[in-house]
């Protein structure tokens, strides 16, 4: 990924050299305390600087506050930029950023749903919608034989959907003295359990958490079908992003000890 250039730096007011990041998928730099990354869908950029400029502090944890070009935009040429923030993921602390984000959800409970959501069209939105019903599972055979207990045991539910942030195991910060900070939100509509529940099984499928830490959080509402969800949702996703070659065995064993947990809260 090429560094931002100088128009934009100049657009945002800054100088210096652009240092590339570790994570946020290889595109994210960082010109003194600033932080720039690409932008997909510039109206969920715009939606989300709004959001996080106007939320107070003491919340029980932190955000990038986003920072305004000169001429007061949030987003130029496809860039934005954010405050850059002290601490550094560890996805080996699930329940502290289950903990954290929601925190974050109630903070932003009350927002109305962002109109961005019915145009945004990439593997995630995909995943995101399979998962919901709104749209039909369709994929090789190895996806359909990973998913098909999962469409099967997935049931209607009562929760009643919010703005969330649906990826937040490898985007909670931590540093000494400070409270965690929630970092890269991507914005869905789903009731606040399906985002811990995302969080629970990628810490299952990749990060070697153990069936105990589901049960920690399985007093959230409704949460057998919320992992459900989660994990059709990241499987087509993969599908979606990834191409039937994604379907190793180790790739699906990984699934499928999650899909074991998840199953046992639907019976």
């Amino acid at each position: 990924m090429e560094s931002p250039p100088d128009t934009v730096l100049a657009a945002f007011e800054l100088s210096g050299e652009a240092v590339l990041l570790p994570g946020g998928q290889g595109e994210t730099w960082r010109v003194r305390d600033v932080v720039l990354k690409p932008v997909g869908v510039v109206a969920e950029a715009v939606w989300r600087a709004e959001v996080l400029a106007g939320l107070p502090e003491g919340l029980g944890f932190r955000v990038a506050r986003p920072v305004r070009a000169g001429n007061g935009d949030w987003v130029v040429d496809g860039w934005e930029a954010g405050e850059f923030l002290a601490g550094a993921t560890d996805v080996g602390r699930p329940d502290d950023v289950l903990r954290a984000g929601a925190a974050f959800h109630e903070a932003v409970a009350e927002l109305p749903r962002p109109e961005f959501l019915d145009v945004r069209d990439d593997p995630w939105a995909y995943g995101d919608r399979v998962a919901w019903a709104e749209q039909p599972a369709g994929g090789s055979p190895a996806y359909q034989e990973l998913v098909g207990e999962l469409l099967e045991a997935r049931r209607p539910i009562e929760s009643t959907a919010q703005v969330v942030h649906g990826d937040l195991l490898g985007n909670v910060m931590f540093a000494d003295g400070l409270p965690p900070a929630i970092i890269d939100w991507p914005v869905y509509w789903r009731p606040p359990a399906w985002a811990a529940a995302v969080a629970v099984v990628d810490a299952l499928c990749w990060y070697d958490a153990k069936p105990e830490l589901a049960a920690r959080w399985a007093h959230l509402p409704e949460w057998g079908q919320m992992l459900v969800r989660a994990l059709i949702y990241r499987i087509s996703t993969d599908e979606a992003a990834r191409g039937p070659a994604i379907w190793t065995a180790d790739h699906r064993d990984a699934y499928q000890t999650a899909i074991d947990v998840a199953l046992g809260y639907t019976r």
